[in-house]
């Protein structure tokens, strides 16, 4: 029974590990399409939109601000669309046109190896009059293949005032890029796995620890300590005394 046991705990164990390196193997190949290249575009963006270079200036007297609506942590599912929300704050000298909004993808370790160009959303008829403010959504998706982790996302709307363009940065910090599809994923199965496993061997080795330990009590023998012994221990303590010797003359008396 207890070598059926460890067997099954160990085939599961191999089972595990076998089912995380195929994922990982596939996992490569997809990547693979994907590998970060400087200067490489990754992006959804169609053909005929135009991507700005991000060499205009912002406005003076335009404030922006970003929020990610209902997720706080900032968690962006690959392959899935997130949406957060771009405030403009006008407080310059003439009313703005906001013309589009756009983002990229960066390492977080250098904004110089990209990533990923995101969605050009671009607006029609979005305006901002002198001392208002609007709020704008920009919805994006990051690329399904792309292998989960922490990345910085830069992201840009451009404006204009009096027929000139401008540009403000509303977002450029960290983002975490999760596996589509929840929190059950093949590395948290295998930790699971993992972890029973070890907790089944551990109560196997505890279980029969409890039994040798059961057995041993069972076969120890019984010490029956005899008055005989201790009488003769008593008559060899009291050799020589004047006990002793009136002990023997009453016995000889009889």
């Amino acid at each position: 029974m207890a070598i059926r046991v460890c067997s099954f705990l160990i085939a599961l164990l191999l089972l595990a590990s076998l089912l995380l390196q195929v994922a990982r193997c596939q996992s490569d190949e997809d990547v693979a399409a994907t590998e970060v290249v400087e200067g490489s575009d990754l992006g959804i963006v169609g053909d005929d939109t135009q991507v700005f270079d991000g060499a205009l200036d912002p406005a003076p007297g335009i404030d922006t601000v970003c929020v990610f609506p209902k997720n706080t942590a900032k968690l962006v599912p690959a392959g899935e669309e997130t949406e957060l929300l771009v405030g403009l704050h006008n407080e310059g000298e003439a009313a703005l046109k906001v013309v589009a909004i756009h983002a990229s993808l960066h390492l977080p370790f250098d904004h110089h190896m990209f990533v990923q160009n995101l969605t050009v959303q671009e607006f029609y008829n979005a305006s901002v009059p002198v001392s208002a403010q609007a709020t704008f959504p920009y919805v994006f998706a990051v690329s399904k293949y792309l292998q989960p982790g922490s990345f910085d996302l830069v992201g840009m709307v451009v404006y204009e005032i009096d027929q000139q363009p401008y540009q403000n940065v509303f977002y450029n910090g960290t983002i975490e890029v999760v596996e589509a599809g929840g929190l059950l994923t093949i590395e948290s199965v295998f930790l699971v796995t993992l972890g029973v496993a070890l907790i089944g061997l551990l109560g196997f080795w505890a279980y029969g620890q409890i039994q040798q330990l059961s057995k041993k009590t069972k076969r120890s023998p019984k010490v029956e300590v005899g008055t005989k012994t201790t009488d003769a221990d008593m008559d060899e303590w009291l050799q020589g005394t004047a006990y002793a010797r009136s002990l023997s003359k009453s016995k000889k008396k009889k």
